[in-house]
């Protein structure tokens, strides 16, 4: 029996996914597949939407992870009946729900604590994990304050979009308009907006352009900054090191040394890793997030959530 398997009650984990077939669900099977502590409750094909199934796969699970529309992620919580069972949630559905940990853990010590006693954890959007990751530190550091007039830029790969924009993007004789990316949520009703302002405690949504590009995964969520804004003095240095102070004990995020002249989002696909960028001047201050959308955006900071859950090293099977 592995160390990890003693670390949880001396038995393999149960764990049901409960949506494998979408993106993130995949994703999530493949970061524990190679797992000796870990083992698969799996619904076959034809009663992969039964109610009766996926109550019982449910109840039977130690990890639950939801994979769903907001809406099925919303009815399989109300097919849990077992006190035990942890549930991840990667659906939009309880990231604002009170009652909930949101599964972000290096924003601070109580947001881990949470995470590790809780048994209901929902997972951080894409785009907003990157808004939160730079606009957390600042509000909650009295840097800038809740009323400040945000402004995010954040472009995607367009796995972002699931198995519909996927076979999209990768079909032949495509659209020659997807060759250029594309800016979407044009009406300013994109549905990680709440997060971003009740994780931030904001007092307003930002101004939010998502764009999705021609390439498979990889994220850069930029936030520009006016110096003479902030509630203190503080040159593009100074937030540079309040960053690192802020991340020093993160496993996953990492200060860059300083920001280059062209800015690829997919630095960092394939891996949980996010790094921060702080750029610009004094005036004008710049700050990107470049992650994963399918790892620190989805599928890897799930699986983060359930190890801490576990009380694992949260770094077990991720990169």
């Amino acid at each position: 029996m592995s160390a990890a398997n003693r670390l949880y009650n001396g038995i393999m984990v149960n764990v049901f996914i409960d949506g494998k077939e979408g993106t993130t669900g995949l994703q999530i099977f493949d970061r524990l597949g190679k797992r000796e502590d870990v083992r698969f409750s799996v619904l076959p094909e034809e009663l992969r939407k039964d109610v009766d199934a996926r109550r019982e796969k449910i109840n039977a699970a130690d990890i639950v992870f939801l994979c769903l529309p907001d809406a099925a992620a919303r009815e399989s919580v109300s097919l849990c009946e077992n006190e035990r069972v942890k549930i991840i949630d990667a659906s939009t559905a309880h990231r604002t729900d009170k009652a909930w940990a949101y599964g972000f853990p290096e924003l601070s010590a109580e947001h881990r604590k949470k995470i590790a006693a809780s048994r209901r954890v929902a997972v951080p959007g894409c785009h907003a994990s990157g808004f939160i990751s730079l606009v957390y530190p600042l509000v909650a550091g009295k840097i800038l304050s809740p009323e400040y007039p945000f402004v995010c830029h954040s472009v995607t790969g367009y796995s972002g979009g699931g198995k519909k924009m996927i076979a999209e993007y990768e079909a032949e004789g495509r659209s020659p308009l997807l060759d250029s990316p594309r800016q979407y949520g044009t009406a300013q009703m994109h549905k990680h907006l709440p997060e971003m302002k009740a994780v931030c405690g904001l007092q307003f949504e930002p101004v939010f352009n998502p764009i999705v590009s021609d390439y498979y995964s990889g994220m850069c969520v930029t936030v520009p900054i006016c110096g003479r804004l902030l509630n203190k003095k503080m040159s593009v240095n100074d937030i540079k090191s309040y960053f690192a102070e802020y991340y020093a004990t993160g496993n996953f995020i990492k200060i860059a040394d300083e920001m280059p002249a062209y800015l690829p989002a997919n630095e960092l696909a394939g891996t949980n890793g996010m790094k921060i960028y702080v750029g610009g001047n004094d005036e004008r201050i710049l700050l990107a997030s470049v992650f994963d959308n399918l790892g620190k955006g989805a599928s890897g900071a799930a699986v983060q959530c359930m190890n801490i859950m576990l009380g694992l090293d949260e770094r077990t099977s991720l990169l």
